[in-house]
């Protein structure tokens, strides 16, 4: 996975000229495709990221009685909550053309 904790993606909603989206492939929908399908990617990323650090801080009680909060799980939770949304993390690199994508319409053509 790339690094997002260190990346300069906007937190906040941000305008994007479409120009620069659909530059690299001339087709908006086909750019928003890709983006959307890289955004699944690191979001998934994130979840199992995420869920591996929360269960190492995991207490297994069977009492409903004891409720009580892990300091540690509420620390690590607010910190992926101000991560840039996984959106926001493929739109960055796809302007920064850290994506790879290849057309396979193109090459059934070709062959």
């Amino acid at each position: 996975m790339s690094d997002i904790k260190n990346s300069e993606a906007p937190i906040n909603t941000t305008t994007i000229d479409k120009n620069l989206v659909d530059a690299p492939t001339n087709n908006i929908y086909e750019a928003i495709s890709i983006i959307a399908k890289r955004a699944n990617q690191i979001n998934s990323d994130i979840k199992k990221e995420l869920l591996e650090k929360l269960d190492e801080f995991a207490t297994y009680n069977d009492s409903l009685e004891e409720i009580f909060e892990n300091k540690e799980q509420i620390e690590v939770s607010k910190f992926y909550e101000k991560l840039p949304k996984p959106h926001a993390l493929a739109v960055q690199e796809w302007l920064e053309n850290n994506i790879y994508y290849r057309n396979t319409k193109d090459e059934e053509i070709e062959q």
